[in-house]
């Protein structure tokens, strides 16, 4: 009978310890596997992270010009856009510059394509020195560009425009060793409540044409 005993007691104490440890064993199993879905789940969020990342560099990409440091068409009536919201609401002095490079086309056939980029590089260079970090600006395409010049009312905008020409004007482009004189044509027009990019923009191009339309009529001395 005490043999028997010991032997059920040596049984069921090789039960008990066998159950503790399959429970300490499933036990680690679980904690294994929550630390693998924890490092997955980890991993899933840098993956995400940086595929938003990715979508914020390209959608910004897709606003920029391909050649100059500014922004493209898209991107600026985009901030056209947000710019004629905010006049709305608080009725700001924003107003906007119509830039036309005069006689771009004849820089091209005279001097090549590559003197008509360097044109470019040069004028947005002017652009950039001479406006605040606030300020917007763009090329529209071709020759032509545009600013938004925030907290600037009509008076303000014009000076900045006359000042933008005669910059270019007195800098003077030097490309393969040939000076290449530059010049710009500009319309301004203040932002009003109620404005639509397309309203605003047809009023700053057209100012811009009457300007080049009284140049020319001008006899240069």
């Amino acid at each position: 009978a005490i043999l028997w005993l010991a032997v059920a007691i040596a049984t069921s104490v090789v039960w008990l310890t066998g159950r503790r440890r399959q429970r300490e064993f499933d036990s680690r199993m679980q904690l294994a596997e929550a630390n693998i879905q924890l490092q997955e789940l980890d991993r899933v969020k840098e993956e995400l992270l940086a595929a938003q990342k990715r979508v914020v560099e390209l959608e910004h990409r897709a606003d920029e010009d391909a050649l100059l440091p500014v922004l493209n068409r898209r991107g600026f009536d985009r901030e056209l856009e947000r710019t004629l919201a905010y006049v709305a609401r608080h009725g700001t002095d924003v107003c906007l510059i119509y830039i036309d490079l005069d006689d771009f086309k004849a820089v091209n056939d005279q001097h090549g394509h590559a003197a008509g980029d360097a044109a470019l590089m040069h004028l947005t260079d002017i652009l950039l020195a001479n406006v605040r970090r606030s300020d917007v600006v763009a090329r529209l395409g071709g020759d032509e560009f545009a600013i938004l010049l925030h907290r600037a009312d009509e008076e303000a905008a014009q000076l900045k425009a006359d000042q933008l020409r005669k910059a270019l004007a007195s800098s003077g482009l030097v490309f393969e060793g040939k000076e290449i004189p530059l010049s710009l044509t500009a319309g301004v027009t203040k932002l009003q409540p109620g404005d639509e990019s397309k309203t605003a923009m047809g009023r700053a191009d057209k100012l811009m044409y009457a300007g080049k339309a009284e140049r020319k009529s001008t006899p240069q001395l």
